[in-house]
C-alpha cells in the first residue's frame, strides 16, 4: 500500500500533473476530467453513507468506494503507456458484482409504474445525486475512450453503477418508509 508523506507536491502549480504512466498532462484533459469526476462520485457516495443509510446499502457502498478508487487509478494510466500493467485494472468481476447487487436489491422492490423523481428520504436523495455524478463520469469516460482509448472495464462498471445507485435510492426510500416522488404530467 502506498504511503503518502505530503499532500502538497507543488508539481502541479503550472496546470499540469503526472499521469499513471509518468507523463505530464494538462489538468483540463479528458483523462483528468474523467478520474476527477470519479473522485467526486466517491465523495458523493461518502455523503450518502454519512446520512445514515440502511446498513445493507452502507456496506455495499463501502466496497464500491474502494472499487471506485481503483477505477480512478485505472483511468490515470494512458493505454499507450510503456508500463501497461501499472496499477489496478477494472475487471469484468467488478461489473458482475454490481449486477448481482442490483438483482438482489431489486427483488425487495415493487415494480416501477411511473418515472421516479429524485428525492424522498435524505439518503435516497443523496443516492440520486450520486447517480447523476456517475452518469457524468460515464460520459467523460466515453470521451476519454474516443480520444485516447481505454483498458479495463471502467465504462461498463460506471454504467452498471448508475443503475445500482437508482435501485439503492428506491431501496432506501422503502426502508425509510418514505414514498417515492413520481413524475406527474398534470403538475
Amino acid at each position: 500500500m502506498p504511503r503518502i508523506t505530503s499532500v502538497t507536491t507543488r508539481t502541479g502549480d503550472q496546470g499540469d500533473t503526472s499521469s499513471g504512466g509518468g507523463q505530464r498532462i494538462s489538468k483540463d484533459s479528458c483523462r483528468i476530467a474523467a478520474y476527477g469526476t470519479i473522485d467526486e462520485l466517491n465523495s458523493s457516495i461518502g455523503v450518502a453513507i454519512a446520512t445514515g443509510l440502511d446498513p445493507r446499502l452502507a456496506s455495499l457502498l463501502a466496497r464500491i468506494q474502494n472499487e471506485l478508487f481503483e477505477v480512478g487509478a485505472d483511468l490515470t494510466t494512458p493505454r499507450q503507456s510503456a508500463d501497461r500493467s501499472a496499477g489496478p485494472r477494472t475487471t469484468n468481476e467488478y461489473v458482475q458484482r454490481l449486477e448481482d447487487d442490483q438483482a438482489a436489491l431489486a427483488e425487495a422492490l415493487p415494480p416501477l409504474t411511473n418515472f421516479v423523481l429524485p428525492g424522498g428520504a435524505l439518503g435516497a436523495a443523496q443516492l440520486h445525486l450520486a447517480r447523476t455524478v456517475c452518469r457524468r463520469a460515464e460520459r467523460l469516460v466515453v470521451a476519454l475512450r474516443r480520444n485516447e482509448g481505454l483498458h479495463g472495464e471502467a465504462l461498463r462498471y460506471l454504467n452498471r453503477l448508475s443503475d445500482l445507485l437508482f435501485i439503492m435510492a428506491r431501496y432506501e426510500n422503502k426502508q425509510q418508509e418514505t414514498p417515492e416522488p413520481v413524475w406527474r404530467s398534470d403538475v
